[in-house]
């Protein structure tokens, strides 16, 4: 191979390969770089959508907050996330905004869905990412506002995986929600399926409160 086409190779293979908001091939480049030395593989592709709510689980400890956004920059793909207001006070909310940090009065949690799907209907593009077990501790329920955010924004969902077992981030199911929250539950249940967290016995049964 030629040197000319050898470089062209190389850059194919940091690329964009989607719409969606794109984070630079700086942070591409770090990303996968970390991610091959922690042994952990990123799989899947991204949808042909500007916008759209990416979830990410199991939520059992704090190395998948990492993970995710490692995973997603290993994507070329830029995300947004939602934090409580009081982690964005100096010195760290420049640090925060800059890896896409939106800070949030929790407090006001009736306003939250309204309020993101506004913001997801305004953008030209945008993918806000949600933990919808919502901790790392074992709960009764997701959180829905995941749902009724995408639902009411009239953007889709896509699915991300943090398999422990096998080392591997992979996004995949991607669907817009139809109002059947069951039905619709039952599409992420099976996606899920026999993917395990860094702590099983913390994962949240995958269901919703609405169903």
């Amino acid at each position: 191979m030629d040197r000319d086409n050898h470089n062209t190779s190389l850059i194919s293979k940091f690329a964009v390969t989607h719409i969606a908001p794109d984070c630079g091939i700086a942070k591409c480049v770090i990303s996968r770089i970390i991610m091959w030395m922690v042994g952990w593989k990123v799989t899947g592709e991204l949808p042909k959508h500007k916008k759209f709510v990416l979830i990410g689980e199991p939520h059992t400890s704090n190395w998948d907050f990492l993970l995710m956004f490692g995973a997603a920059y290993s994507l070329r793909l830029k995300v947004s996330w939602l934090g409580k207001h009081s982690i964005f006070k100096k010195p760290f909310g420049t640090v925060m905004r800059y890896f896409g940090g939106m800070p949030i009065d929790r407090s006001a949690k009736h306003n939250l869905v309204q309020k993101t799907s506004k913001l997801l209907q305004e953008s030209e593009s945008i993918v806000i990412v949600i933990g919808p077990s919502g901790t790392r501790s074992k709960r009764e329920y997701w959180k829905s506002g995941f749902y009724w955010i995408a639902y009411t924004a009239k953007v889709n969902i896509l699915c991300g995986s943090l398999d422990f077992v096998n080392k591997n981030v992979h996004v995949g199911l991607c669907f817009l929600p139809t109002g059947d929250v069951k039905k619709d539950m039952d599409k992420i249940r099976n996606f899920y399926k026999g993917v395990k967290g860094k702590y099983p016995e913390l994962e949240t049964d995958i269901r919703l409160k609405d169903e």
